[in-house]
């Protein structure tokens, strides 16, 4: 994992809010998900790639397009499609071992979903006078579906990393979608609080996908005859 510390610390340390976008700024911004996804790749194999893998891979193809104010559709498409990945692998078998349906994990469920609804109501006249207002406004209601699609789902999988990761996650695109469409006022430190939680936030789920593993070759270790 030292390459992802070294490129997140590279990240705040040539981050400045005046900084124009560039290619370079967004290969910098996006590097420590590409580090996780090899990461992951390496220790977990090919079975990643249409799981957390992909969904670093797509995380950092959302984190360069939003280094572009006008592809902020196209990074949400991705991270939406990164949150996809993720859900998919906290329903495969080697999360399925932990889970089981009980009254306080839909009492959780209900909790994302009125967390994610009451984020929408409040953010709905602010995406009403944002440009592109007729994607964005539907976009985000899908968006915010998704994320809280996932983060239940981590609650599934009985992982205090990879819950930890999927409710960070929540809490930096919360922090990111009040301050794009002017919701709150300006953030002295804003898009320190937004990359702090999102790096945290993935590096999290990368090492419950990796636990993940961990926990099942050990399992199916113990049950050959």
């Amino acid at each position: 994992m030292l390459p992802f510390f070294l490129s997140s610390a590279l990240y705040f340390y040539l981050w400045t809010p005046d900084s124009p976008p560039s290619l370079v700024s967004a290969g910098v911004k996006a590097a420590p998900a590409v580090l996780l996804a090899a990461a992951v790749l390496s220790w977990n194999g090919g079975q990643s790639v249409l799981g957390v893998a992909g969904g670093l891979i797509f995380s950092a193809v959302g984190d360069c397009c939003l280094v572009w104010p006008e592809l902020f559709l196209h990074g949400m498409g991705a991270f939406a499609v990164a949150h996809l990945f993720y859900s998919l692998t906290f329903l495969s078998r080697r999360y399925a071992t932990y889970s089981s349906p009980s009254s306080l994990n839909r009492f959780l469920y209900l909790i994302l979903f009125l967390v994610g609804g009451g984020v929408y109501i409040y953010l709905y006249p602010f995406l009403r006078k944002a440009p592109d207002s007729n994607l964005l406004t539907p976009g985000v209601g899908v968006y915010i579906v998704l994320i809280v699609a996932m983060a239940g789902l981590a609650i599934r999988t009985r992982h205090t990393a990879t819950l930890l990761g999927s409710l960070t996650f929540m809490v930096s695109d919360a922090t990111l979608a009040l301050q794009v469409f002017k919701a709150v006022p300006p953030m002295q430190n804003g898009q320190i609080v937004v990359m702090v939680t999102y790096y945290l936030a993935q590096l999290l789920i990368a090492m419950g996908d990796i636990k993940a593993v961990e926990t099942t070759d050990f399992n199916s270790k113990w049950k050959k005859p």
